[in-house]
């Protein structure tokens, strides 16, 4: 029962939080535990202690690796360009497409939110439609919801 339940009569009876007919299955799900605090990044299953990854293009422990996947800032460039520039290639449907995150302009890069804090964050350096360089961080909070630091 490798040290996780008691042999009696050739079957193993598992102690709490073990399963199977060796006890070899943990039911602990901390292992599956993703960076956003969803078991499996919320793409897959967690069975004995490991994710399986429901979602083909997720892959990693805990199904949060993704290489097909445009990056946060690729993915936001366009949206943070027209927000807060007025230029690129959203610029027309801006109002409508690229609401979907609060938004703070800051002075400098120094200014821009630094590692550290609770939410995740993405520092990003883009080129603008003039081929200009502009920095932005990306984060999202506990409640989903989108936050931009974008250098003036």
């Amino acid at each position: 029962c490798i040290g996780n339940g008691i042999c009696k009569c050739r079957v193993c009876e598992c102690f709490p939080n073990f399963t199977g007919s060796a006890c070899d299955c943990s039911l602990d799900t901390f292992p599956c535990m993703a960076s956003n605090g969803q078991i499996c990044n919320g793409r897959g299953t967690c069975e004995c202690g490991t994710c399986n990854c429901t979602d083909p293009k997720f892959q990693g422990p805990t199904c949060e690796m993704c290489q097909t996947c445009l990056g946060v800032c690729a993915e936001h460039k366009d949206c943070v360009q027209c927000r807060a520039f007025d230029k690129g290639e959203k610029k027309e449907t801006c109002s409508q497409e690229c609401m979907h995150f609060n938004m703070t302009r800051v002075e400098s890069r120094d200014k821009l939110p630094q590692p550290g804090q609770p939410d995740p964050l993405s520092h990003c350096k883009e080129k603008d439609v003039d081929d200009c360089w502009f920095y932005f961080t990306y984060s999202v909070n506990s409640n989903g919801e989108a936050s931009v630091h974008v250098v003036e």
